[in-house]
Formats: structure tokens, sequence, C-alpha cells
């Protein structure tokens, strides 16, 4: 096949060791690819060739360290390793600019290191996410500077990462992958390329465009169904019900090709992608002349809600009879989402913020994250136990629900009397809240 050779060792490269990177570079590895990392972050391919993995990603490091210690990854800092690849993985950061458009400072950069290397027959596939036009406006132009043409002389599509951080590995060997290329021979390539290095389903669609927006399309479906959910929650509160109940319900009404898919509320939206692919599918829109609505109306709505979890603390300890500028309020979970330790764009940093504001003494525990990154970016360092963190504490914020908090023993916890039990993401059943009141416990939740 055209930019694809037909013997059974196929190499790749991959343009970007961050999270997503590494992920499919284990799991390329491990499905027996030969697979070379490149990142210009000496440090992280230090790690990386040292066996050692720094994301937190359920069996992500035994991978890894299994794909290094047999020889089938290995990573450097120089880009001219690309040129023994058959297939050139672009994983790089983009992020947003204040205003939505793309900061395309990394992807430019490494697409001009790999013009500098790129040889005939070679397929290019990029993976990180960007506006609609970039894989054909931006990426090929660079590429091109190296004499050769995309799909003349090598193969270029997009395809876009769909994976969820906490599921990717299970995600990668079973989600479909979208293809658009440049032309139908790098399509075709890189649809082969899936099929045989992951396994999975392939979905060819009919430009780069196409699956560009793809990506963005499900991440912006995303934002504003938690924003409907978190809307409702909102509406569900003065009446007393359950939102969790009316979700169950809703969501049993066939519609499409499918059910009612309301996901669930939240004291927000974090992570790197949900916080900033709405916003590039505004601006990306606006410089075609077309006003989106919906897409910044979910990132308000989302990125009010660690406001107004702290007013649900607030309210709820001034109806206790307690003073919030008395009170000790202890967190659990800093991290974005259940059972990682990532901070990036972390809703609880909100929720720390104008918990400050309001006066309040703050505490947390999370054996996930980071402590010295902690302090960096929330001024607030984890305590070293569970029962450090709660000792005294006039509420308990459970604002990520890591599986070692599921077994808590709240019998035991040395918490003040009457104490607030937020459930911000842990959306126990009735039964458990029914025992959390029996032990003592006011028990409030995001539309509950």
């Amino acid at each position: 096949m055209r930019f694809l050779p037909d013997r059974q060792d196929p190499k790749v490269a991959i343009v970007g060791l961050g999270y997503v990177g590494s992920c499919i570079a284990a799991l390329l590895a491990d499905r027996g690819w030969d697979v070379t990392g490149v990142d210009i972050n000496a440090d992280l391919v230090d790690e990386l060739a040292g066996g050692h993995c720094r994301y937190q990603e359920k069996g992500l490091a035994e991978l890894i360290a299994g794909a290094v210690a047999g020889g089938r990854l290995t990573a450097t800092t120089d880009y001219s390793a690309v040129r023994a690849a058959d297939v050139v993985l672009i994983a790089v950061s983009t992020p947003v600019h204040p205003d939505g458009s793309l900061f395309d400072d990394h992807l430019r950069a490494a697409c001009a290191r790999l013009g500098s290397h790129l040889r005939e027959g070679q397929l290019v596939v990029v993976k990180s996410t960007v506006p609609p036009g970039t894989t054909r406006d931006l990426v090929r132009p660079l590429l091109e500077r190296s004499g050769l043409r995309a799909g003349e002389h090598f193969g270029l599509a997009f395809s876009p990462e769909r994976f969820a951080e906490g599921t990717a590995l299970r995600e990668l060997r079973a989600l479909p992958i979208t293809v658009g290329g440049v032309n139908e021979d790098s399509t075709l390539a890189a649809s082969a390329f899936w099929r045989g290095g992951l396994g999975v389903d392939v979905i060819p669609v009919a430009s780069p465009e196409t699956a560009e927006i793809v990506k963005l399309a499900d991440n912006w479906w995303i934002d504003l169904n938690i924003a409907l959910a978190n809307e409702l929650a909102k509406f569900c509160a003065p009446f007393d019900v359950d939102v969790l109940d009316v979700i169950a319900a809703a969501n049993t009404v066939p519609k499409g090709t499918g059910n009612v898919n309301i996901l669930l509320p939240s004291i927000g939206v974090g992570g790197s992608c949900l916080v900033k692919d709405p916003w590039m599918v505004w601006h990306t829109a606006r410089t075609r002349g077309v006003e989106i609505r919906t897409a910044p109306l979910g990132r308000e709505v989302n990125t009010a809600m660690p406001e107004y979890t702290t007013q649900l603390i607030v309210d709820e300890l001034l109806r206790l009879g307690k003073e919030p500028a008395d009170c000790t309020i202890a967190i659990l979970g800093l991290a974005f989402k259940n059972d990682t330790g990532d901070l990036r764009a972390t809703p609880v940093e909100g929720v720390v913020t104008a918990l400050r504001k309001a006066g309040v003494q703050v505490r947390a525990f999370d054996p996930l994250v980071d402590p010295v990154q902690a302090e960096e970016q929330l001024e607030l360092r984890p305590a070293g136990t569970l029962e450090e963190a709660v000792r005294g504490a006039d509420c308990v914020a459970v604002l990520a629900m890591h599986r070692a908090f599921r077994d808590i023993d709240f019998a035991a916890l040395p918490v003040a009397p009457s104490c607030l039990l937020l459930d911000g993401r842990a959306y126990y059943p009735k039964e458990k809240i029914a025992e959390l009141r029996r032990l003592g416990y006011v028990y409030r939740g995001i539309g509950r």
C-alpha cells in the first residue's frame, strides 16, 4: 500500500510524549510495533528511556516498563530519529489563547523540525486537537518545506484522539478511530495503520477537516451535556428533588439511535480538553462569519459551578448555625477527575479560591496528586493522611471520588459535630446517604 510498507515490522515515531503520546506509544509497543518517541523535554525523554512513567493511568506504567525493557520502545530528543520510521504521529500540546484561538507554537515547531527529516514514502498522522483546516493549511505547508509533496511523496492525515483519562488504554483498544487524509491514498494508509496497529474499527471520512471537527464535536457535546446536567441539578434543588432520580428516568426515553443521555452534574469541568475545545469551536466559527452560541454558554455554566458549590457549603453551614469564617473544610480529592492525580484546570481550584474568600480554613487530602504541584498550583499542601485532613472539620467535601475513598469509615472520622458532607462527585446512593445521616452527618449534593 502506498505510504505504508508491506513488511511485518513497520516502525513508528511519535512526536510528543505527553499523556496522549505516551499512551499510544505504550500500546503500539505492547502490540509488537517498534516505537520511537521524540520530545524536546529532555527530562521526560530520560524518564521514559529508563522505563519510568510520570502519568497516572491504569496499566500505563507497566506497559512502558515492559516495552522499554523489551527494546520495543525508545525515546530521544533527536528529531533525526524520525527518518527511520514508516509512520510518524504528531501528538504535541495544542492549547488555546484566552480568545479561543489556537496557540500553535508547539505544533509549528514540531512540524518544522519534522519537515527537516521527512523522507519520501512516509505516512504522517496528526493526533493533536486542532481547529478545522489546520492539517491542510498549517501542517501541510510546514512539512512541504522539505521539498516533498503531501499526497504525492508522503501521506498526510488527521486522526483525532478521543479516549478519556483514566480509561485511556481500554478505550484505545476498543473505540473506533476516525481518519481523514489529504487524498485517498493517505486515508487508506492511515486506516490500514490503525487497523493493524490497534486492531480497532476505522471510520474513514472525506477530509482532514471532517476528522478535525469530529473531535471538537465530541467535546463540545460533552461539555454542553454536563452544563445541562448542572442546570438541571440547580432546577431540582428548590423542589427537594434528587437530580439523579430525574436523570435515571429521563434517560430511558429512546431518541435517535440510542436513548436520551443526560450526564451527571458535578462541581465543574476540568482537564486539558473540555475547557478549551468549545472555545476553539467558537473562535474558529467566528473567523468564518458564524456565531456559535451553545459552546460559550456551556462553558459559562460549567465555569460557574465551583462558585455554586462553594455557596452550597456556605449556605448549609449558616443553616446549621455555624459561622463560615470559624469553620474548617476538608476537601477530599483535588484532581479534575476521579481516580487521577491530574490537576490541569481542576474545578477544585475554583472551590478552594472561593472558600478562602469566604474566610473558611481549607485543608485537603488526595493520595493521587503530587503534593508539590498541589502546593504550587493551589497554594494548599495536602495533608499526609485522611484523619489529619478531617480532624475537627465542619464540612467534608468529596470533590473527586477516588477508589481510595470508597471504603472510608465515616463513623471513625474525627470530624466536628453535625459535620456537613458535601457530595461533589461521589454520587452516593440513597442507602449510603441514610447511613451518613444516622451517623450524624448532614448530607448535601449537587442537586440532591
